[in-house]
């Protein structure tokens, strides 16, 4: 089965072809990075007008590369929420025009639920139940994955997400967009002690996370050398405050896999890329002899073929949607329209 998949959620305009779920056939990326760059950052009404440009470019690609037409083309998946707006709506209304034109079943798919299916396609011999540490630029959950569409979560942030704070730290440092990439790189061989930081907690919920204080302190702490006519390293810096985040997402997930009995982790989502992050949670899972799984590097980024795996799932338990379908900007991942 052959599942074509749209994704325009926020800076990257994406379709692909994906075979049962778990075979890409073709995916193809069109990066805004660029265009933003000058900014520091995603701006949506450009994201917008740049995936207008882009979207018939990257789906006519998409169809070609993998040797197919819309005749081969089993049901169309497209990703309507979360995410900016204005993208979303792009990715959504081309793929109902599509639908309504070629008569193709039409799917839709939570943002968050494909970055999980990522997993699928790096991993043929993945399957649920497993828990799952989702970690982006809008979003930090601990999810159980009771099945391919079936989704419980056991803690989330209360503030904002880790890659929010990772971007916004790198920003005050001076490191250009996209922030989090840059300061993977420029922290690797940094001090992780040179910095101190607070360690978050959420008392009702010890699963729960908490990002914004630690993004409030780095900008503090660079605040106050500038101030003081000090000099701030920020390889030393960078290398102390990610190691906050991830030490922050390595206790919280230890927690969900003693609390939870967990055999099986997988991370997922654009900070899963993360270098400190790979090691810390590899060295986590040897210590409770449980096995860990992380997208491909290319797949942890925002893509289509990710959308095509995850709408593979809900198309085989029957998710269609009409010419209603809307995007939603916010919307937990264990809802579905």
């Amino acid at each position: 089965m052959k599942i074509l998949g749209i994704e325009s959620s926020c800076d990257e305009t994406a379709a692909a072809v994906v075979e049962d779920g778990r075979i890409i056939l073709s995916n193809i990326v069109s990066t805004q990075i660029e265009k933003h760059k000058i900014f520091g950052g995603v701006v949506p009404e450009i994201a917008s007008r740049l995936h207008a440009e882009s979207i018939t470019f990257v789906v006519r690609e998409a169809l070609e590369k993998a040797d197919c037409t819309l005749s081969d083309i089993d049901a169309i998946a497209v990703t309507y929420a979360p995410g900016l707006i204005g993208a979303l709506l792009v990715g959504v209304n081309f793929a109902k025009g599509l639908s309504f034109s070629s008569g193709i079943p039409l799917v839709p798919v939570h943002h968050l639920r494909s970055h999980i299916a990522a997993n699928y396609i790096t991993h043929s011999d993945l399957k649920p139940p497993f828990l799952c540490l989702v970690v982006s630029g809008g979003n930090t959950l601990l999810v159980n994955v009771e099945d391919y569409t079936k989704f419980n979560v056991i803690g989330r942030t209360r503030d904002d997400a880790a890659g929010e704070a990772l971007d916004k730290a790198a920003r005050t440092m001076g490191l250009p967009y996209p922030g989090g990439v840059n300061l993977d790189k420029e922290a690797r061989g940094g001090d992780i002690n040179a910095y101190t930081f607070p360690k978050p907690r959420v008392d009702d919920n010890p699963l729960d996370f908490s990002f914004s204080g630690l993004k409030t302190s780095v900008i503090n702490t660079i605040h106050n050398a500038k101030q003081k006519g000090g000099e701030i390293s920020v390889k030393d810096l960078g290398a102390s405050f990610l190691n906050a985040v991830v030490s922050s997402l390595e206790s919280h997930t230890e927690k969900a896999i003693v609390q939870q009995n967990s055999k099986t982790l997988v991370l997922a989502g654009g900070v899963s890329a993360n270098s400190m992050l790979r090691q810390r949670m590899t060295e986590l899972a040897e210590k409770h002899n449980v096995k860990i799984y992380f997208p491909e590097l290319s797949l942890c980024g925002d893509n289509a073929a990710m959308v095509a795996a995850q709408g593979y799932y809900e198309f085989m338990t029957g998710k269609r949607a009409d010419m209603s379908l809307n995007a939603a900007a916010t919307m937990p991942i264990t809802e579905q329209m």
